[in-house]
């Protein structure tokens, strides 16, 4: 079974911030846009058991799960922080939901209209982040040209008793934490050098929003939000999104105020955005792909040579004293180099095909031969939502990928396709690239019948 014959391969989508914003102006997270873009996710190529929330949700085989999507992010679009970041907001939505009633008010709901209010504080300090240093301030103080005061926000204002921070420490609600950060034994906390680093680089965040935190405050959750702005929203940070200052001062504003999910109303729509429109269309475009670089430039050099092929044939016959007749053995070079040059354009190898199966991505060639331990480490990193950074050259398989032979690139490991849509996808290709050659093949070889013989030879 495959697909439409005019089906067509998702188109690349840039991944440049000005285009993302230009589409997703005036929608909303909760709205029926995002929620339609399934609909509209066949017409981009994208079947509905290759959905994005089907991918999320962990209803695909590989190549096309949550793990190959992380993967992705990670080796090919260097974007995988958007991913890291949905997928904490995601867990941590429920796991504020599951808090009791009691400490959900501790936490107030930001409401669309504060948000609104927010923005429009935006628009009229077009410059939110602080940009001058305290010295040049101290200049400036009393001038028309003074920053203007802080406002100071009380995260745990109603509070008459001003307690310490009380971030819940049962196991369901701290069900994330940064591997590499050392935990207590109860696991509830970090120990105190991680703990302030993270306080420290958040205060400098509110700090340079013009934001002045509440230092105790009894809002659930606070501590890791508090890692969660170090990790994603501070300026610098190892897993910084590509948030505009304004964005970014917004959500610090709403922060302040509460730990609730709705907070990142704004931010994780944005995020959420370019995972859907940007990030999954590109990952399945990749995905289709059966063969590495080496072997689809070799597959399109062989649709080359066979075009080339039967063009030197169908010329060789036709100087010759050879009947017409002879001229159609022309049509095997045709045949071959169309049909392997369309599917290699495609980024398919039509041998691969033959026995759905596809190569082993680099980061996955070596996964046998380095230990265990790390190769867990490093998959449990990339879905470590309070991780570090995303970097990976320090990684074993890169140096060995490197060192490895062209030959060997072109010939490398592969592997059965498990995922029936992408399979579905690739035979649709195929087909498409029989028909055209087949059409093409018999043009091709009617206007070479169509000569008259050379007779020199």
């Amino acid at each position: 079974m495959v697909y439409s014959l005019t089906y067509r391969r998702p188109p690349y989508v840039d991944s440049r911030r000005e285009s993302l914003a230009s589409e997703k102006t005036g929608q909303s997270v909760g709205g029926s846009t995002l929620a339609e873009s399934q609909d509209t996710a066949v017409n981009f190529g994208i079947p509905e058991a290759l959905s994005f929330d089907r991918i999320i949700d962990g209803g695909t085989c590989p190549p096309c799960t949550a793990r190959d999507f992380m993967n992705y992010l990670i080796y090919i679009e260097h974007a995988a922080e958007n991913l890291q970041f949905f997928l904490w907001h995601k867990d941590y939505t429920k796991r504020f939901d599951l808090l009791p009633a009691s400490e959900q008010k501790l936490a107030p709901v930001w409401t669309a209209e504060q948000a609104e209010a927010q923005i429009l504080a935006m628009k009229d300090n077009p410059n939110p982040m602080k940009t001058i240093g305290p010295e040049v301030a101290a200049v400036f103080k009393g001038s028309d040209f003074a920053a203007p005061k802080i406002t100071v926000v009380e995260a745990g204002k109603g509070n008459p008793f001003n307690t310490p921070p009380m971030t819940p420490n049962t196991g369901e609600r701290e069900s994330i934490a940064p591997s590499e950060y050392p935990w207590s034994d109860s696991g509830s906390t970090v120990r105190s050098g991680f703990k302030a680093s993270h306080d420290k680089k958040a205060a400098e965040a509110f700090d340079a929003a013009d934001v002045k935190l509440q230092p105790f405050t009894i809002q659930p959750f606070r501590e890791e939000i508090s890692r969660i702005i170090a990790i994603y929203v501070a300026d610098g940070a190892p897993r910084q999104l590509n948030l505009s200052s304004k964005e970014r001062a917004a959500l610090l504003h709403a922060l302040a105020v509460t730990t609730h999910p709705t907070a990142f109303r704004q931010v994780i729509h944005t995020v959420e955005w370019a995972l859907r429109h940007q990030a999954h269309q590109n990952f399945i475009r990749w995905t289709i792909c059966n063969g590495n670089r080496p072997r689809v430039i070799f597959a399109r050099g062989l649709g080359i040579a066979g075009i080339v092929g039967g063009i030197l044939a169908a010329v060789l016959i036709v100087l010759s004293n050879a009947g017409r007749g002879w001229r159609v053995l022309s049509a095997i070079g045709f045949g071959i180099g169309i049909a392997t040059l369309f599917a290699a354009w495609k980024g398919m190898c039509v041998v691969l095909h033959g026995m759905h199966h596809r190569h082993l991505r680099p980061w996955e060639l070596f996964a046998e031969d380095d230990d265990a331990s790390s190769v867990m480490e490093m998959k449990k990193g990339s879905f470590d939502s309070l991780g570090s950074s995303n970097s990976y050259e320090d990684q074993p398989w890169v140096a060995k990928y490197e060192k490895r032979n062209l030959i060997r690139k072109v010939f490398d490991r592969e592997v059965w396709i498990q995922e029936p849509a992408l399979r579905q996808i690739q035979d649709t290709i195929f087909l498409q690239a029989i028909l055209g050659s087949l059409v093409l093949t018999a043009i091709c070889v009617g206007i070479f019948v169509a000569l008259p013989k050379g007779h020199y030879y």
